[in-house]
């Protein structure tokens, strides 16, 4: 007859035996995933500019010179021309214009934003 320590310890390898290959098993299909997933997921950085691109798409009125345009001395203004415009301009002036006209800011309320005189500003 066995011994009941001797059974005991019996159940105890057998069971850590039981356990360590359930975590081998879950380790490997955890490691199969990985590949799987690695093999069909692409990150941002590997993508072609062709790619990116497939990515979003721009609302109509963005796109080029199809958006709403206005005259100006007969000389028609298009949202593309406009955005050129305001990327020539000194970056503190673009920012007050953009603050003024898009954002409706005051001129006070601009010179305390870009932490100048307000003199400055008019």
């Amino acid at each position: 007859m066995i011994e009941p320590n001797r059974t005991l310890w019996q159940v105890r390898c057998a069971f850590n035996a039981f356990c360590k290959r359930v975590l081998k098993n879950e380790a490997i299909n955890i490691f199969k995933e990985r590949q799987q997933r690695q093999a069909k997921e692409m990150t941002l950085s590997d993508l072609t500019p062709q790619e990116e691109n497939q990515l979003y798409t721009l609302d109509q009125q963005y796109k080029g010179e199809e958006g709403q345009s206005f005259q100006v001395v007969g000389k028609k203004i298009t949202p593309k021309l406009l955005a050129e415009a305001l990327r020539t301009l000194p970056i503190e002036k673009r920012k007050t214009v953009l603050l003024y006209y898009f954002f409706n800011k005051s001129d006070v309320e601009i010179a305390e934003l870009l932490e100048i005189p307000r003199s400055t500003v008019q």
